[in-house]
């Protein structure tokens, strides 16, 4: 009994090898549907004479004595009855005698044995097992033995009373053989519940539920098992007998909540350097942040020279004091709200802090004012964003913008002398604002010297490996512009399935320090397969370990693309339009979008697992990765500052491929601080019904006449422009011949596999996989160049009132074109500006596991053409510092409410940190280049 007990505690800590040898014992190797029928009682006649042996063959390994058998007659030399044969596959084997695993060994082995004899498959042995199992003899919890009887049912037969009752009709020697021969039979019966309940307890790995009928075991790891019911709803693109051949656990791709939630799973970084090429890029690094380190020191150098003209000392001797800031601190100057690095200028008496540039424009008497935004747009109902009759003015509430905050003159002293700002402008008025430091003194200074000169060390170390290194093979190009004169209509546009990492980087700098975006495409096929499907993401986060963050995503707030405000929503409802649409009541389509979700800069913990895919889909990691690029700036921040957010982001909303003209599924015109990568990692495509369409063609007839009425509609200009047929012949399309109707949306995209020098005059073709559709895009792009944003900026200045904007109100009031965000260019707008002011942007489609590279500095905007799942990651590369600065410089001159205002990138501090850890890890790499 002691045993008994012992061996049930037991179950809990059977280790993984020894369930694996349990579950190989019973031979269950689904190498067709896991889903079978019992086996008819007659098949066991025909291998009755096999068990026979099979019973030797146990009986001789199993060393435990037997009673001994008359070999013509099958009976003992005792007056027991006869028994049939039991075979050996079902006899149960007792743990007393021997170890565990010794015994699960013997039996593995006897069954292979037994599988190459018979030469049944293992499906069907699993079969016979679960027959002869269920005729077996059982031993309950009081100790009876259950015999089945057909005519009497079950009858309980004490086994004290069965062993005198046998022991009276034999001799002494007898009884003993006799008692022991149950003593076996009932540690058999033992190990037979024991291994019954083991088995039992197998679960689904995706639901962890027992009780499903039907499962597909594993045929590789041979310990999970998934269910039809889970393999069907999360696993639509693999078959049973794919998941019988690997299932999702062993091809890193489950979705179950326990794996969705566990990080480290795979390898995200796909970058392989050798030490020279990591020098080659710490140097390259160096080389092209050199110069904005010497602007800052430059500036610097500038504000001590004013404080030894008001200190009446050498420069040399100025004293600066240090100001206390922790690393997890941003300070911030109160006029402009830049980001404040080292020096500045602060008051004693009420800690007002003004950074260089600030200090530089009062001296200079050009400080301009930093008023709040008063404006606020009106919304006139739900009837006049359709195309109706606004709301009656009394029903209309409106914040008075009439408001103008008075102006405050702030100068400086005739020897510079800067004075805290009036109570009106946030300061005290009543002190000299002081020069005070946060970095230690002539840190930056010094920062620059020691690059300097390594950057000469490393130029001798590798001048031979950078003569060596010439560029192998061609360009792959497509077409995404037609401008005349220009030759940047073309887009790099590899495959990364086919990059070889050492030639494509190079090629990719060639055309990234020009400024242009580029497309790699298929990133998706170099990942395990993780499904992006909303409703997993959402189980994701519904299933958190986090109650909190758990009880947050019954209702998400979505943006509602035709008002362009938010709107609470059921997640599940959300969902459920992605794939199925949602209608207004006069069924115009419903756009709706989710920006930046999950709502939280945590995307890594609360999604890991996807969070790890998206990154090893990372084409270009070098730059790329937000954990470990060595060219990407924004990781070489010290763990203890506080970083700026990043991403990754997703980035979820409806779409069709209609344009409608008002409450088009899109992101609108705005340029980013930082370069960005975006994968397209989901689509779906959702069609509009008849009736659908007739209502929207009756409703862009309203909207017209609305436009006309309010004198939005100007210069004959028509929104109802036809796109080009997507069926055109590329064929013979000579490069120099494109007219302007190619940079509509449909079939716009030619690849070329030439040189730039080889592009005129030469014919072109869009490849694709043979006997096969190419498939349509998901999201349509419209990427400015940077030399066309004032011309851009001009032509918004001139037209601004042709758009509308919140509640479908026309835009009013415009401080920034691009940086307001409220534009978007239609067909007929994107054509008027060409004719305007000859400017044309890259226009492409963006199709399921494309990666879109948007350069720092490039305006962009995108209109989804079907459901789309994006997501994407802010980096920053040392080409476009410039750009970075540029932007930080038109951010600071905007109003102090205004959304892109914060200078939430802190690029000077990124600079300096990325330079100081370059140099950190060259000089640790030297030794392996001697």
């Amino acid at each position: 009994m002691a045993a008994t007990i012992a061996k049930r505690q037991g179950l809990d800590r059977y280790s993984d090898d020894k369930m694996r040898r349990i579950r190989g014992t019973s031979g269950i190797s689904w190498q067709r549907r896991g889903v079978s029928k019992m086996l008819d009682r007659e098949n066991m006649k025909d291998i009755a004479q096999e068990k026979e042996k099979e019973r030797h063959v146990l009986q001789a390994s199993s060393g435990a004595k037997k009673p001994r058998m008359n070999q013509d007659f099958g009976f003992s030399d005792s007056t027991r009855i006869p028994k049939k044969p039991r075979s050996a596959l079902n006899r149960k084997v007792s743990y007393e005698n021997g170890d565990e695993d010794e015994v699960l060994d013997k039996r593995a082995s006897l069954e292979v044995e037994m599988s190459e004899e018979l030469d049944y498959d293992a499906e069907e042995l699993a079969l016979i097992r679960i027959r002869e199992r269920r005729r077996s003899r059982r031993l309950e919890p009081d100790g009876a033995m259950i015999k089945t009887n057909p005519h009497k049912g079950r009858q309980k037969i004490d086994s004290a009373n069965s062993s005198s009752c046998s022991s009276s009709s034999t001799s002494s020697g007898s009884s003993n053989s006799v008692l022991k021969s149950n003593s076996n039979s009932n540690g058999r019966c033992t190990a037979r519940n024991v291994k019954e309940k083991e088995l039992e307890r197998i679960k689904c790995h995706q639901c962890m539920k027992s009780e499903r009928k039907y499962v597909v075991p594993c045929g590789k790891c041979r310990t999970k098992v998934y269910c039809i019911q889970c393999i069907k709803q999360w696993y639509p693109k693999m078959s049973e007998l794919d998941v019988a051949e690997i299932c999702p656990f062993c091809c890193r791709n489950c979705n179950c909540s326990v794996c969705l939630h566990t990080s480290g799973f795979i390898e995200t970084s796909k970058t392989n350097m050798t030490d020279c090429e990591k020098v080659e890029h710490l140097r390259y690094l160096m080389v092209s942040l050199l110069p904005f380190i010497r602007q800052i020191c430059e500036e610097q150098t500038q504000e001590i020279e004013f404080e030894a003209s008001i200190q009446r000392v050498h420069s040399s001797k100025v004293g600066v004091s240090e100001t206390l800031c922790g690393n997890d601190e941003r300070v911030y100057c109160n006029h402009c709200a830049t980001s404040i690095i080292d020096l500045h200028r602060s008051c004693p008496k009420c800690s007002y802090e003004l950074c260089l540039t600030c200090c530089k424009e009062i001296r200079e008497g050009r400080l301009s004012g930093r008023a709040e935004m008063k404006f606020q747009y009106v919304n006139r109902g739900y009837g006049y964003m359709h195309g109706g009759d606004p709301l009656p003015e009394s029903c209309l509430h409106q914040t008075p913008d009439d408001h103008v905050e008075p102006s405050v003159m702030w100068s400086a002293d005739d020897n510079g002398t800067i004075s805290c700002p009036p109570t009106e402008m946030g300061g005290c008025g009543d002190c000299v604002l002081e020069l005070t430091r946060i970095l230690p003194d002539r840190w930056i200074s010094d920062l620059e010297k020691e690059a300097r000169d390594l950057v000469l060390i490393l130029d001798n170390k590798l001048t031979n490996l950078r003569q060596n290194r010439a560029e192998t093979g061609t360009d792959i190009l497509c077409k995404a512009a037609s401008r005349e004169g220009s030759d940047d209509n073309l887009l790099y546009c590899p495959d990364s399935t086919k990059i070889q990492e050492d030639e494509e980087l190079f090629r990719f700098q060639k055309h990234w320090i020009k400024g242009e975006p580029v497309i790699v495409r298929n990133v998706l096929d170099k990942v395990t397969g993780l499904s992006w499907e909303p409703m997993v993401m959402w189980r994701a986060l519904c299933e958190n370990v986090d109650s909190e963050v758990s009880s947050k995503m019954s209702e998400v707030k979505a943006i509602d693309c035709l008002a362009s405000c938010e709107v609470e929503i059921s997640t599940r409802q959300f969902f459920k339009g992605y794939t199925q649409g949602r209608t207004y009541d006069n069924f115009w389509p419903e756009m709706l979008k989710l920006k930046d979700w999950p709502p939280s800069d945590k995307f890594e913990d609360l999604m890991p697992r996807h969070c790890d895919e998206f990154i090893s889909a990372l084409p270009f990691q070098e730059y790329s990765d937000p954990r470990a690029g060595i060219l990407n700036l924004a990781v070489k921040l010290p763990s203890g500052v506080l970083k700026p957010d990043l991403g990754p982001k997703t980035y979820i909303a409806y779409g069709v491929a209609e344009e409608l003209g008002r409450g088009d599924s899109v992101t609108k015109l705005h340029c980013d601080m930082s370069d960005a990568v975006n994968i397209l990692t989901h689509t779906e495509e959702v069609l509009l019904t008849e009736e659908q369409h007739s209502a929207v063609e009756r409703l862009k007839k309203e909207h017209r006449a609305q436009d006309l009425k309010e004198n939005l509609v100007q210069d004959g200009m028509d929104e109802s422009i036809e796109e080009p047929n997507s069926d055109t012949n590329e064929e013979d399309t000579d490069v120099s011949e494109i007219n302007d109707s190619e940079l509509l949306p449909s079939g716009i995209r030619g690849e070329f596999k030439m040189s730039r020098d080889e592009m005129q005059g030469t014919a072109f073709t869009c490849p694709h996989s043979e006997g096969t559709m190419e498939e349509s895009g998901g999201a349509l792009w419209d990427i400015f160049r940077r030399q066309d944003v004032p011309k851009l900026e001009a032509y918004l200045r001139k037209h601004f009132k042709e758009f509308r904007h919140v509640y479908c109100s026309p835009v009013e009031q415009v401080i920034h074109p691009i940086h307001d965000q409220c534009f978007y260019l239609s067909s007929a707008h994107k054509k008027k500006l060409k004719e305007e002011f000859g400017v044309e942007p890259w226009t492409f489609e963006q199709k399921l596991g494309e990666a879109v590279f948007i350069p720092a500095g490039c305006p962009h905007q995108v209109r989804n053409l079907k459901s789309c799942t994006k997501v994407a990651v802010d980096f920053v590369s040392p080409e476009n510092v410039d750009e970075c600065l540029r932007l930080t410089k038109e951010f600071r001159l905007l109003p102090k409410n205004h959304r892109a205002k914060e200078d939430k990138l802190e690029i000077k501090k990124m600079i300096l940190y990325a330079v100081a850890q370059a140099i950190k890890d060259a000089n640790s790499l030297i030794p392996a280049l001697n």
